[in-house]
This record gives structure tokens, sequence and C-alpha cells, in this order.
């Protein structure tokens, strides 16, 4: 299992063991595309994609546009680069471990998104004047 955890609170372990149980689950009752669970705290998207499963856990308040796609994303980059490695009998995580750094690229990508699309809903548009205001919001003149 390759896990990038932002939050020192998740035990890897758990999550590990989790989606060991989701993958034995979808083995046994067919294909899994998407699995929503949402708790007092979290919401988990867990998307199965190429047999490899993303689970994104995130606060239940933030803004959730588009996440699932977000995931698609990284299960395709991720089937791109190491298809490959796929077909062999053992496999080293490890080797992996290059993607983390892509991977937090892209939610670092999507974060900015999230926070460019909240901003922009919150100055509404007030048609010629529209790029004004976000210009002086964002301290450019």
């Amino acid at each position: 299992m390759l896990d990038l955890i932002l939050d020192t609170n998740i035990n890897p372990v758990l999550l590990s063991s989790f989606v060991g149980a989701l993958r034995l689950f979808g083995d046994n009752l067919g294909e899994i595309e998407e699995i929503n669970i949402k708790g007092i705290d979290v919401e988990m998207i867990i998307v199965y994609k190429y047999n490899l499963i993303l689970v994104a856990i995130l606060d239940k308040d933030f803004m959730k546009h588009d996440i699932r796609e977000e995931a698609e994303k990284a299960l395709d980059m991720f089937y791109t680069l190491y298809s490959k490695e796929f077909n062999e009998e053992y496999i080293e995580v490890s080797q992996f471990h290059a993607f983390k750094e892509i991977l937090s690229t892209q939610i670092e990508q999507y974060f900015n998104r999230i926070k460019t699309s909240l901003r922009e809903s919150e100055i509404g548009d007030f048609g010629f004047f529209t790029d004004a205001i976000k210009k002086l919001r964002n301290g450019s003149h």
C-alpha cells in the first residue's frame, strides 16, 4: 500500500486493513466504482479503477468539488507510470514513493482551485467591474 497521509491522526495500519477489506469485498461482490462514507468528523471517498483503490479522507465541511474526477486522475497517472510493474510477481512498494510528490502536487493544485472558486463565488458578477474587484481583493493593481 502506498499512502500519502497528511493528517497524523490517521492510523496507516488501520487504513491498510480497511482498504484490504474493501478489496476482498469487491472481489466477492463485483466491481466497485466508488464508495462514499460519511461520519461525524470525516467523509471518505473511495474510488476503484485499474484494480487500484484510492481512499480520500476529508473533513466533512471541506468543499468537495469534482473530487471523484481528481481521484480518477490520480489513479490514471499512477497506472500510466507503473502499469508495467503490476505484471511482476513481487512488487516492491518503495518504487512507487516518487508518486507521493506527484500526488502532493495534485492535491495542492486542487486546494488552490477550490480557494479560487470560493473567492470568485464571494465576489459575484458585477459585469464590467468584476475584474477590477478581483484585482483589488488580490492586491494587484
